[in-house]
């Protein structure tokens, strides 16, 4: 069977429902207005979004983090004019820090089924973590909200204070940094992080454990010079190897609960396919 087939056979086993729209959507023809309802049952009356749409909390209150799960998936629709954004941004706008941003995570988040790396103090400041990836995410749509512009100076005070960076902090910031309006300062920043960056990538296609590679930096092209083509076209291949017997992927990180490994693996799959296509690694 080929690699479509193959994770369809996988999804249907293992996936959510909006994993299978999403898939039917991007790649059989499938309606996208199902999948924009699906995720529609995800978003709480204050705009947020919860009820394990970002598998690891499980709890029914909005986080920052499944915002940006959320535009992920609106993105890949091209459905940013969908009502279910500005209500986002302005659940944003209501749990951002003095600092402009928004934590990494809520103190709400206390009480509920959670990773254990779901964590916070009373007061949490701003992260980059999500904040930034949701920002380039609204600048790529050319989306305007009262949230971006804080949000924006936030980033880039952040980036500017980085020397050293973590692997999650680094995606978010080039996700930043390709979208971001300004792109005289964003090439200057990136040409300053560049090897910091770089640092945090794991290049051993075979590497096991919590690795971060390439195609997790770059899921489609960049226009930021991050890797040569070269190192892409093996991690490309080393990805589509990577596709299990049943035909889906997975993540290397902790899975904490039986439950997450199936919500992740339909997840991920789509997103892995998503990817290979950008590359033209799948012909549709």
């Amino acid at each position: 069977m080929d690699t479509l087939t193959r994770a369809a056979a996988y999804l249907q086993l293992h996936g959510r429902l909006i994993d299978r729209l999403m898939f039917e959507a991007l790649f059989a023809g499938g309606s996208r207005q199902r999948v924009l309802d699906a995720l529609r049952c995800y978003q709480n009356p204050d705009g947020g979004f919860g009820s394990a749409l970002e598998p690891d909390l499980r709890g029914s209150g909005s986080q920052p983090e499944p915002v940006e799960v959320a535009f992920h998936i609106l993105d890949e629709l091209d459905s940013f004019s969908d009502p279910m954004v500005p209500a986002a941004c302005d659940y944003l706008l209501s749990v951002t820090a003095k600092d402009g941003g928004v934590p990494f995570v809520l103190p709400s988040v206390r009480g509920t089924a959670r990773a254990p790396w779901w964590e916070t103090d009373d007061d949490p400041p701003g992260n980059l973590v999500p904040t930034a990836s949701i920002a380039a995410l609204l600048y790529k749509h050319c989306v305007e909200h009262p949230w971006l512009g804080p949000a924006t100076e936030f980033c880039w005070s952040e980036i500017a204070r980085i020397e050293q960076t973590s692997p999650y902090q680094a995606r978010a910031v080039i996700a930043f940094l390709e979208e971001a309006p300004d792109r005289e300062r964003a090439e200057a920043e990136f040409a300053r992080l560049r090897d910091a960056i770089l640092a945090t990538v794991t290049f051993d296609p075979g590497a096991q454990g919590e690795a971060h590679f390439p195609l997790d930096f770059a899921p489609a092209p960049l226009r930021l010079p991050l890797f040569d083509t070269a190192t892409i076209d093996s991690h490309l291949d080393a990805l589509a190897a990577a596709q299990s017997e049943e035909g889906g992927w997975n993540g290397n990180w902790e899975m904490w609960t039986p439950l997450v490994v199936h919500e992740w693996g339909g997840y991920i799959t789509v997103q892995r396919l998503v990817t290979l296509r950008a590359y033209g690694r799948l012909d549709v």
